[in-house]
């Protein structure tokens, strides 16, 4: 079974950075697709950005486009999200996930493998 491990999350000023990782461990996982989704108190999950690695397409949403990056390492099997110019909008559970298909927009997205979590939390 393959396990997805988030960290990197915690509380930073409006204006700081943080760098989430997402380390997959077990099982065999094709890693086809990978995106970084999140979750506010009282509002539903949305997507933040996905990677396909074999053809190299990223995309965003427009909420972070400009602010975040996601890149992948594929000797540690490692997804990052970094994230500067943070705002107090960006608080949030962050989930990675992987294998499976996400839309440009991220209205839809079928994906196989989730973590549990990290807080990343902006003050206002």
């Amino acid at each position: 079974q393959v396990q997805l491990v988030e960290s990197g999350g915690g509380s930073v000023q409006a204006g700081g950075s943080l760098r989430l990782s997402c380390t997959a461990s077990g099982g065999t996982y094709t890693a086809n697709c990978m995106a970084w989704f999140r979750q506010a108190p009282g509002k539903e999950r949305e997507g933040v950005a996905t990677i396909y690695p074999g053809s190299g397409a990223i995309y965003y949403a427009d909420s972070v486009r400009g602010r975040f990056n996601i890149s992948r390492d594929n000797t540690q099997k490692t997804l990052y999200l970094q994230m500067n110019s943070l705002r107090p909008e960006d608080t949030g559970m962050y989930y990675c996930a992987s294998d499976g298909w996400v839309a440009e927009d991220f209205q839809q997205y079928l994906l196989r493998y989730w973590g549990k979590g990290t807080q990343v939390t902006i003050p206002s």
